[in-house]
């Protein structure tokens, strides 16, 4: 957020063995901003969390929630609707807002989000101008991930986006809904939220966070939430949490590859391939695939059926081999 959003009002909640090099990264912000979770528990704990620490220190706290993984390119415009969602919540701090971005192709990674009514910006003070008043929808309802036949018939109907996980509300109303819709999560996370800057924080972290039934923010909250809004993102957005992405971002070559790293295509078409260390890949006829290659280990998985990496990612850890991961 840049200067938009001081230093000592930002909070990045990852895994703990992250932290360190995110502060490298990141060494204007203060050394409690980065939190690390001591284990796996999904996307409501995490929020929750969150929204817990910035209590202690701002009981009326309006909270933006952005996932890491996002490239969003036009900045100002991005600014400018985060300001507005923020208007809305101001003037009714029991509304969530959210984003959604405009589908462009039937994609089977991303949740959608179903659009209601329109809202015309009912509870600001003062009108908006031009520039900082977007589209604005009522929820009618979220959706998981969806089969391609179903995300077609979405994008039939026009009423669809995609969930960008952007969310901007009260950090105490995000706490009164998991209060409400998960009362035993919601206790964990007070006892965490007051220990915060305490030295006994490490150590309760650890405990309750652990202790906690993870569920996804969307499960947990978004989807038995009756006051949401979402925004029409009115920003260029992808989540590069997925290797297609970079063709996405990055290009491709007249054949529809795309490489990083020493690579020789022959006769190939569609491929992404990622190579380390100086490490040469040489694909031969190969079509729509994606190649990954790390001092570790190595990846080869049909580009149409990414989403069974996540099935690998899940019996590695299983069998304990986390080293890759």
């Amino acid at each position: 957020m840049g200067d938009w959003v001081s230093p000592e009002r930002t909070l990045i909640v990852t895994n703990e063995r992250l932290v360190r090099p995110i502060r490298e990264q990141l060494p204007q912000l203060p050394e409690a901003a980065v939190v690390g979770e001591p284990c796996k528990r999904d996307t409501a704990p995490c929020v929750g969390l969150a929204a817990a620490m910035m209590l202690r220190d701002d009981p009326d706290a309006t909270m933006v929630v952005m996932p890491a993984d996002h490239v969003i390119q036009d900045h100002l415009r991005f600014r400018q609707s985060l300001a507005y969602a923020a208007e809305l919540v101001e003037q009714q701090p029991q509304r969530f807002v959210t984003f959604g971005i405009r589908p462009t192709y039937p994609a089977e990674s991303f949740g959608y989000i179903e659009r209601g009514e329109p809202m015309a910006g009912e509870g600001l003070e003062s009108e908006p101008t031009e520039l900082t008043k977007f589209p604005t929808f009522a929820v009618s309802q979220f959706r998981e991930k969806p089969t391609r036949a179903v995300a077609e018939e979405y994008l039939a109907t026009g009423r669809f986006y995609w969930n960008a996980g952007i969310f901007v509300w009260k950090a105490a109303a995000i706490m009164a809904a998991l209060e409400k819709f998960e009362p035993v999560m919601a206790e964990h996370i007070r006892r965490i939220g007051e220990a915060s800057g305490r030295s006994s924080f490490a150590s309760v972290l650890r405990d309750e966070f652990a202790a906690i039934h993870g569920k996804s923010i969307d499960f947990a909250v978004m989807e038995r939430y009756s006051d949401v809004a979402v925004i029409e993102a009115p920003f260029d957005w992808d989540d590069v949490g997925s290797w297609q992405a970079l063709s996405r971002i990055g290009g491709a070559d007249e054949d529809g590859n795309t490489t990083h790293g020493r690579q020789l295509n022959i006769r190939s078409r569609g491929n992404i391939v990622h190579s380390s260390n100086e490490h040469l890949i040489v694909t031969l006829g190969m079509q729509d695939c994606i190649i990954v290659h790390t001092p570790d280990a190595t990846l080869v998985a049909n580009k149409n059926d990414e989403e069974a990496v996540r099935e690998a990612v899940k019996l590695i850890e299983q069998r304990g081999w986390h080293e890759y991961l």
